[in-house]
């Protein structure tokens, strides 16, 4: 039996995916394919449009690709974002007082000519679960994006939801609500 080479099993995908089409089956073209597949294909289709993400040394972040226009952020907004951005796995809200020492870092990085206490201040509203002051951020960096491109392209940019079921034995169900940034970290370049 001689081995088919992926163009091969492409254009034969296709013929199939053609004839569940036809036959108005895109449920089953769905099953077959699996939602983790269809989210890594939708990142893929969208990498084309996607900008690189360019973080300068004095902590602009430019789009690259479109005409490195410039995410004009705070520096709050800036190191929520740097910190969502180093954790590709994604980070509870209610998790975010184990990121309290990074957190600062990078404050204290993106805003240097701003008082110590007043960045200490702003970090314990961020890392306080009983505080709305993340909410706030995210929303924030989410009307930047958005202001900047559509809806579409925004949602690898912002910090957005992401659920994760996890089952322990047989009675023992629960979720994890992370916040991540999904675009591809290849895309993003850092000179710091």
């Amino acid at each position: 039996m001689m081995e088919r080479t992926p163009e091969e099993i492409a254009a034969e995908l296709a013929s199939s995916v053609r004839e569940l089409i036809a036959a108005d089956r895109k449920d089953l073209l769905l099953r077959a394919i699996g939602t983790p597949l269809l989210e890594e294909l939708r990142i893929e289709a969208a990498k084309a449009k996607l900008s690189r993400l360019l973080i300068t040394k004095d902590y602009r972040f430019l789009l690259a690709d479109l005409g490195n226009k410039e995410i004009e952020l705070q520096p709050v907004h800036k190191a929520v974002y740097l910190l969502f951005l180093a954790h590709p796995e994604g980070i509870e809200f209610k998790r975010l007082a184990d990121y309290r020492e990074e957190l600062t870092r990078y404050y204290m990085q993106t805003a240097k000519m701003m008082d110590k206490a007043k960045i200490m201040e702003g970090v314990d509203h961020l890392v306080n679960p009983l505080d709305n002051a993340i909410n706030e951020k995210c929303s924030r960096i989410k009307k930047v994006f958005l202001e900047m491109m559509d809806e579409y392209m925004a949602s690898y940019y912002i910090i957005s939801g992401h659920t994760q079921k996890h089952i322990a034995g047989s009675s023992r169900i629960w979720y994890e609500r992370l916040k991540v940034i999904t675009l591809p970290r290849e895309l993003v370049v850092s000179e710091i």
